[in-house]
Formats: C-alpha cells, structure tokens, sequence
C-alpha cells in the first residue's frame, strides 16, 4: 500500500527544539517538541525527533530547518569573532556602522582600494597588506568578512582579497556582493560582519541535524529557511548564514499562515528569548531589504519585514534606571527551568530563603557553546572557569566570595554569549501564579521571593509583602501585557527604511501604545488612537496564550491563537518553496552611455533599451543559478524594472538615471514525490517608474 510522503520540520530556538510532521496538504500530522540543549544541540533535536512515530519518520521525503539561534545572536548581542577587510573604507564608515561591536572581539582592518560610483578603480589594492592582516588574524578570528568599497558595481577587490584569504587560511570567507547588490556601504560591512560572525552557529546546527537523520536512516534533501521564508539548501545556508538570520521569525510568519488563513493580520510569535512581529496585507507578508529590525540592527538582508526584539519567556525581569522594572533584552535561563535540570540547586535556594541578598542573588552560570578560534584565546582563569562550567553550573553568589578572578572570567564568557546566567523571569511568574508548572514551581516561587527582596533592598524600587511570591509575578505579568502592546505598536512604526531611531521610536511607541488602550489620555479624550478593527492579532509560540487575551482586548481587535501555534515555526520551516532573487543595477555615466554591473564588472551600451535586457538576462542567470544551487527544479523566471527616471518638458524626451533589474526564480525542492505550494511568496513581473534623483552614496 502507498503511503503518502511527509515533510518533516525542525525549528531549534532558543528555548525549546520543535518538530512536526505535514502531509501533502499541509495538515500536521504529528508533533513533537523538546528543550533546546545548547551545548550539544544533537542531544534536543534527537530528543524532538524521537517523539514522532517511528513508523511515519520512514515516509519523510524532505526536512527543513528554522532556527531563530542567529537572531536571538543578534539581538543579545553574541558572536563569534571576525576580521573584517574593508577595501577603500574609511574611520568615519566604520564608526556609522558601528562595526567594532559587531565583530566581537575581532578585527578591523582598512585596505586601500576600493571603486568608485562608475565601477572604476579608485585605488590599487594593497594585496600585501591585507596579506599580513590576515596571516596575524587567522588563529584569532572564526571567519573573515570582506567588503569593497563599491563592490556591488564591481568586486575585483573583493574577489582578489577573497582568494588571498583562501590561499592563506581553511576559514569560511564572506564577501559583501554576494550578499547584497544595494548601496549604502557601511550597512553593507555590517551585513559581511554578521554573516562571518554567524558562520560557527549555523555550522554546527546544520553538522547536529545531518548526524541525527543519518542516525535515524533519514536521507531526504535537508533545506533551510531563509529570512524571506523561502528555502534554500542546507549547504547553500551555510555559505550565506546572514540570510537566516530571520529564519525562525520568517517560518514563524509562514507556519502562522498555513495554520491560521488571515488577509490582514498582525503576527506575533513570543519565544524564550524573543518577540517577533511581522504585518500581512492582502494575504502577504512585506518582503524587504530595507525596514528589516533585529534589535537596534539593520542589516541589509532581504528577509519578511520583521520587528524583532528581545521580549520573551526567558527574558530577564530586572531594574532599570529611571524606569524600575524592566524585561530583557538579555535571556537568562530562568529558575525553575534551572532547577529542572539541575534539581541539587533548589536545595541551595531554599538555604538562603532567609539571608540577605545582593545584586548576585539568582545568579547561577551555565555553560552554552564556545568555538575553537574563541577557546583558543582564553585567559588562564576563563579556561579554569570554562572547564568549571562543565561540571554543572556555578553558583555566582559564592563564587564571588571564593574566587574572584574566576568570577570575572565568567562574566566575560556570559557577555561574549559562551555561557548564560540564571535569574527571574516571565516563565518563573507563570509558574507562580498557576499559569504553567511544567517546570520546578517552588524554583519559581523562591526566585521570585527573592527578586521581590532584591528590587526592595539593593535597588530601592517596589512595595510587595514580604515572603510573598504573587505579588511580584503578578507585577512581571502585567509588565509583559504592556511591553507587547508598545512592541506591536513599535513593529508598526518600525517600517520606515530611513530608519527612525530606535529610542525615539520605542518612546513613541509606548506614548501611542497606552493611548490605543485607553491608559492615558490627552484632555480626558481630545482625540483617540486605535489600530484596524479589520486586522486580527494572530498570536503563536509557546507563551502566546499567557499574555496576547489581554493584549487584543486593551487594543480591541480579534485574536487568533491557532491549534499547533506552539509549534508554528516547524511548520512554517516546510510551508514554502525556493525562491531566489537577483539584481542587476544600469546607470547612465554619461550622455548616451549606459552601463550595465555585470558580475564580471561594467559594460557599456549606446542603447538604454539594449542595456536593460541585457540586465535582464544577467539578472535571470543569476537567480537561475542561485535557484539551482538552492535545490530547485521547475523554475519560474520573473523579471522586474525599477527605473529611475524623469519627463524632460523641453524636449518630450525621458531622462533616465537609474535602473535596477530584478529577476525572481522560484521552484519547489527537487523532489519527484513533494508537492510544496508556493503559498505566500509569489513573485510579480512588471515595469515601475518612478521620479527621483540617483543616488551613488556608497
């Protein structure tokens, strides 16, 4: 008898590891989910996977991934270390982009070189340079980054500095045009930064997935979600990781959608460590490279427009200047999840119920994952603290009595994301007020006492009855509501690619939030806010249904919270197609001459019209190609015009500036037995024109 072919899903957040099986209609079929193991991520996703039914994993033909591992990375500021080269950049690009912070630890370095606006060379490239740059950097850093200053227009420096690279180091190399075919060169670097730093995370999740299928006799293609929430193969992610930066926010939008149908929606997916929110209109998702928000970030990744900020269940409860109580964006593991690990602990909170308490108080350190080029340039006391941390966690409170350089060094290893502290969270609150007891409740109850104690001796800020856990989960829980109220209305905001600052916006954001539910008011109701009644709240993720009945009403409008919304991300990582973009930019140097951005570099036309197919056709191979290597079949070219462009009243004739030439293939996985619906990802093919000034700012 045929047995019909299921799609396995994976999605590993920060949290929890989810899996579900969907039929060929896309109805899930069985589910399955597990707690993310970060220190060894084949031991959560083997967990997950073991849960299915044995009998149906036999009929998988494709397994796709989603990981929000690379945002949460990002939001909470973690990475590996990276030597970026930067060709004929200056101080003032580096410091715009802020790219000291981004590679993490790392390096970088100011190569002369570089082209200009046209695709000319600027200046010689120092290949010797660059070449002791990188031999002094190479058993330093994870991976090295490159970007030319205008590389989109021509990547000669670029590609040279890439094979220097090679030639010198066994270390994954980024360069910037292949990541991102648009102006704006200091957001570019920061694109090839996070791509590097990222490399490591995506590695060793793709590595984990391919041992446990391989273990379990699974051989299907294995694809991954990007950040537009098509798929590409896994081999593909790994060489560009930056486009699944948004992977596990992009599935989510995705999985929300083929569980729950909406034309007009907010969708909101709360995880341990994030909240991310995305808007559909008519039935799509905004596809951008421009208002894409990770944290304080904007990378140019063309991903979902996405807002995604450090709010979830994990989030840290803590005090805040000028604030008092706050939450995240930093993830601790919370307390009654740590005590449900490590079950010795609560015996230690229980001895110190009655003791004073300090700023170390909930503070325990648990091991994560460090690379080998981040291992290698430990101190003596992160190594001792390091092979500590093996051992189980450390509890910090006395451990700073015992030994501080150790102490230290463990402060160090949890802000370069090597290791994690505990402390109070949401989650702890939901165990507290009988929301949730899947983990230690006492834990919660304990920490929370604590907290309450801490706020009130330490920091001076809040009034709850001593000894009393509610009080202060019930202050965490209304706090919640609120910050996911401001954080809808910031994701609305947040569409502007100018880029509103992200403070101001936030300030903005939380005036308009309290407005729209009716909190504050200005003259006892001069004028009203309100969001579209016509747009539901669609909420998924594990906490959804713990917070969003509150957050609809105080914003009335419909909520949804779907069946299987605890998994929606596994879902959504096998609810696509492949879908690959190209583009190709034509200028107008000067009168009469058009010049095409090839690959190769620049080429020169007397015709406009001649120029433009001829970007049409280099734009076509191009995503072709990328198509293809993704692991497409069936391909579907779409091939879009954007010109700039303007009517010259004297003489009836059109001056044009600019053109950008975008091709779009989209195609199902290569597989003869998988049907996978192109679902929300059509591409369209047309001619826009549109009246502005060209700008070569790079």
């Amino acid at each position: 008898m045929n047995t019909p072919p299921l799609r396995l899903g994976v999605d590993t957040g920060g949290t929890y590891t989810d899996a579900v099986l969907l039929d060929p209609e896309g109805k899930v079929v069985s589910s399955a989910k597990s707690l993310t193991t970060h220190h060894q991520l084949t031991a959560g996703i083997g967990e997950t996977i073991d849960q299915l039914p044995r009998e149906q994993l036999r009929q998988i033909s494709l397994v796709s991934l989603s990981t929000t591992l690379a945002t949460n990375a990002v939001v909470e500021g973690r990475g590996t270390p990276v030597c970026l080269l930067l060709a004929g950049y200056d101080s003032r690009q580096v410091d715009k982009a802020r790219l000291e912070h981004i590679v993490r630890g790392g390096h970088c370095a100011l190569i002369p070189g570089g082209h200009d606006a046209g695709g000319g060379e600027r200046e010689p490239l120092d290949l010797d340079g660059a070449q002791q740059v990188v031999i002094d950097q190479r058993d330093k850093v994870a991976a090295f980054g490159i970007s030319g200053l205008f590389g989109v227009r021509n990547p000669d420096h670029e590609v040279q500095l890439r094979e220097l690279v090679s030639s010198l180091t066994g270390k994954p190399v980024t360069c910037g045009h292949e990541l991102a075919s648009q102006l704006d060169a200091p957001r570019r670097a920061l694109t090839v930064a996070f791509n590097a730093s990222l490399i490591p995370y995506i590695d060793e999740l793709i590595r984990a997935i391919k041992r446990i299928l391989k273990e379990r006799d699974i051989h299907s293609p294995l694809m991954m979600v990007k950040g537009d929430g098509s798929l590409i193969s896994a081999d593909t992610a790994l060489a560009r990781p930056v486009e699944t930066i948004l992977s596990g926010p992009a599935a989510s939008v995705m999985g929300a959608a083929q569980l729950q149908p909406h034309q007009n929606a907010i969708i909101a997916d709360m995880g341990g460590t994030t909240t991310d929110i995305a808007i559909v209109t008519d039935g799509r998702p905004v596809i951008s490279a421009k208002a894409t928000v990770i944290g304080e970030w904007r990378p140019m990744v063309e991903a979902v427009r996405v807002f995604s900020l450090g709010l979830g269940g994990d989030s840290e409860v803590r005090f805040q200047g000028g604030v008092g109580l706050a939450i995240g964006p930093r993830r601790v593991i919370p307390m009654s999840l740590l005590v449900h690990r490590y079950p010795a602990v609560l015996e230690t909170l229980e001895q110190r119920a009655d003791l004073p308490v300090s700023p170390r108080s909930n503070r325990f350190a648990v091991a994560l994952f460090a690379e080998a080029s981040q291992k290698r340039l430990f101190s003596a006391e992160q190594t001792a603290a390091w092979e500590r941390l093996q051992e189980g966690p450390l509890d910090i409170e006395s451990l700073s009595q015992a030994d501080r350089p150790i102490t230290r060094a463990v402060a160090r290893l949890v802000r370069d994301g090597i290791a994690i502290y505990s402390g109070f969270t949401p989650t702890d609150a939901a165990h507290v007020l009988g929301k949730t007891d899947h983990w230690s409740v006492r834990a919660a109850e304990l920490a929370a006492v604590a907290w309450a104690k801490q706020m009130r001796q330490v920091y001076g800020w809040g009034k709850f009855d001593q000894g009393d856990p509610t009080g202060p989960s019930l202050a965490v829980e209304e706090h919640m509501v609120q910050t996911i109220c401001a954080a809808l209305v910031s994701a609305c905001l947040a569409t502007d690619p100018g880029g509103t600052h992200h403070t101001e916006r936030e300030r903005t954001a939380r005036l308009f939030s309290d407005w729209i539910s009716g909190k504050s008011a200005i003259d006892g109701g001069l004028f009203t806010l309100k969001l579209d009644t016509m747009r539901s709240l669609v909420a998924v993720g594990a906490p959804a249904a713990l917070y969003y009945p509150r957050v609809a009403q105080n914003f009335n409008i419909p909520l949804s919270v779907p069946d299987h919304s605890s998994v929606a991300n596994a879902v959504g990582a096998v609810a696509s197609s492949i879908v690959q973009r190209a583009q190709v930019t034509v200028t107008q140097p000067a009168q009469g001459i058009f010049r095409v951005f090839a690959p190769s570099g620049p080429a020169d036309y007397n015709e406009l019209e001649q120029a433009l197919v001829k970007a049409g056709e280099l734009a076509s191979q191009l995503a072709r190609g990328k198509a293809h290597s993704a692991g497409a079949e069936e391909l579907h070219i779409a091939v879009e015009r954007d010109l700039d462009c303007v009517d010259d009243p004297d003489s009836a004739a059109i001056v044009f500036f600019e053109g950008r030439i975008r091709a779009t293939a989209t195609g199902r996985p290569a597989l003869t037995d998988l049907s996978c619906e192109t679902g929300l990802l059509n591409a369209s093919t047309g001619v826009k024109s549109r009246a502005s000034q060209a700008s070569d700012t790079d």
